[in-house]
């Protein structure tokens, strides 16, 4: 009886002890409330920092045109056609950049003088091209495109080189990064706390607005054409998560 009663008295200690830090990391886990836990959390400060870069404009995009006016199809879309080749002759001669037809019409003209239905008198032809050339010689080259046969100048714009805008997208990233650093410096350091660590990076774009274009009249026939370029404004943005 007596070894019955010390068998069942025995102490199992390594279940003991299992049992002990299964409680202690019980008591751990929860010795932090759920308000503090949720605070740690949300101590993160979200900024974000703007960059600019403006840089000049050295190329300019032109919408050049060929209009012909006649009594018949024929006779307007050859018309259109000699006048059009002889005008991307004179582009490709000069090394345009990105030469492209824009727009191929023909459409007729109608009088409505006459009832009951507006009568056909002639048809009007269209050729379009769009291309880029540096700005210092565009004047010069739009007075040359009239003079063999251009008859629209639909509007200009203007771009900085592709390198310009490459670099500057570059350089305002990191206008941006520095401003939402400063930004949040300034907001803790009143608050008389400390930036932490990074915790997430969101870079918004940097990217240069379309070229802008605009209308300008026509000089003298025995002046130059002015075209004279501006500024192409860069933007950046980035957002950072910041913990404190």
């Amino acid at each position: 009886m007596n070894s019955i009663l010390r068998s069942r008295d025995r102490i199992n200690f390594p279940s003991l002890l299992t049992a002990l830090c299964l409680t202690l990391t019980i008591v751990c886990f929860t010795g932090l409330s759920p308000a503090v836990a949720q605070e740690q959390r949300l101590r993160t400060l979200t900024v974000t920092g703007r960059g600019i870069e403006a840089i000049p404009t050295t190329h300019t995009q032109v919408r050049l045109g060929v209009e012909v006016q006649g009594k018949t199809a024929a006779e307007v879309q050859q018309e259109a056609a000699r006048r059009s080749s002889a005008v991307v002759e004179l582009l490709r001669s000069r090394q345009v950049e990105k030469l492209e037809t824009s727009g191929i019409s023909l459409n007729p003209t109608y009088s409505y003088e006459s009832k009951p239905s507006p009568q056909i008198t002639g048809y009007i032809a269209t050729n379009t091209v769009i291309f880029r050339i540096n700005t210092q010689s565009a004047g010069t080259l739009l007075d040359d495109a009239v003079k063999v046969g251009a008859t629209r100048i639909d509007g200009v714009s203007f771009v900085a080189a592709e390198s310009a805008i490459e670099s500057a997208q570059k350089q305002a990233l990191k206008e941006a990064t520095q401003d939402a650093q400063a930004q949040a410096d300034a907001v803790l350091s009143s608050l008389n706390l400390k930036r932490g660590e990074i915790l997430s990076i969101q870079v918004n774009g940097a990217s240069a607005p379309p070229p802008v274009s605009r209308q300008f009249a026509r000089a003298a026939a025995d002046a130059t054409t002015p075209v004279v370029g501006g500024e192409q404004q860069i933007e950046a943005s980035v957002t950072l998560q910041i913990s404190y």
